[in-house]
């Protein structure tokens, strides 16, 4: 019979904690939604202004035309060639290389020290600040390899940059596939290329797709290495071919906004939008691809 007065204090002391959890529980549910709230706010009015501000500038003469230091004759035409230049290029260095070294390490590496030191490696690269691949690029693609300010040594360069995350995504990806699609195409008599190729990357397509969407869009926005390297701010001229010196549109957008004149911010505004459209173009027709891969 004493034991009841201690089971009926406990069950009072458990009844109180829910509630007091309960009670955190709402707390955080207010803090995270005003969080949001606020932060989709701020992202909406800076997205409100730049659109109000260089929606009356983004025209067809501002599409055709280069940069000028009268703004009304100042166009992106050079920066909007350079950047789909660099990232064409980007895109075919860094995709299929990123893609085999995380097969690589998936499918064929085996468990040690080389494969442990590699992953290591790769997923601290990924951390590492943009303005270091840029001191990298400049030493060894611009004067090492004497590709001076091109295209080509730019696209080398942000393809170093976006390659650890093509390669961290493509390995979830492939780990994501279950091991038992590998184990029966195995049994059936078919090679692990075989496997990899016609089962194993079809099913890990869709996450592939997601990665190179992330490094297409950290790519596209990076400024830091290709002032670093040598690209230009001001180029009457676009490029011709992948050894040709050139500009990006987050180059150019900075060389207007660091200008005092007003229309020199709003044709900076302009510019972002144009830049905007660019990236949502690029990870649309990304996003079909990964979708149509999921589909067969």
């Amino acid at each position: 019979m004493s034991a009841l007065p201690d089971i009926e204090q406990a069950q009072g002391r458990f009844s109180t904690n829910i509630s007091i959890r309960q009670g955190l529980v709402h707390v955080f549910i207010v803090v995270g939604v005003v969080c949001l709230a606020f932060a989709l706010g701020t992202l909406f009015w800076l997205v409100l202004d730049v659109v109000l501000r260089g929606t009356n500038w983004f025209d067809w003469q501002f599409l055709q035309s280069f940069d000028s230091r009268f703004p009304r004759e100042a166009g992106i035409k050079a920066a909007l060639y350079g950047t789909v230049w660099m990232m064409f290029f980007t895109i075919v260095m860094a995709l299929p290389l990123g893609v085999a070294a995380a097969i690589y390490l998936e499918e064929y590496a085996r468990e040690g020290l080389l494969k442990s030191f590699i992953q290591i490696n790769i997923s601290n690269l990924a951390g590492v600040p943009s303005i270091i691949y840029g001191l990298l690029g400049l030493t060894i693609f611009v004067r090492l390899f004497g590709l001076q300010r091109s295209v080509l040594a730019g696209s080398m360069t942000m393809a170093l940059l976006v390659l650890p995350i093509i390669v961290v995504a493509t390995q979830e990806a492939l780990r994501a596939v279950p091991s038992s699609l590998r184990d029966a195409s195995l049994a059936l008599g078919a090679s692990r290329w075989q496997t990899i190729w016609h089962h194993v990357l079809p099913e890990a397509m869709p996450g592939i797709m997601t990665g190179n969407i992330l490094a297409a869009s950290r790519a596209i926005g990076e400024t830091a290495p290709l002032i670093t390297i040598g690209a230009l701010t001001f180029v009457p001229f676009t490029p011709s071919g992948p050894l040709d010196r050139f500009t990006v549109l987050p180059i150019q957008i900075f060389n207007w906004t660091s200008r005092p004149q007003e229309a020199f911010q709003n044709l900076a505004a302009a510019g972002i939008i144009l830049l905007l459209f660019v990236l949502l173009t690029m990870n649309s027709i990304a996003i079909v691809l990964r979708q149509r891969a999921r589909r067969r």
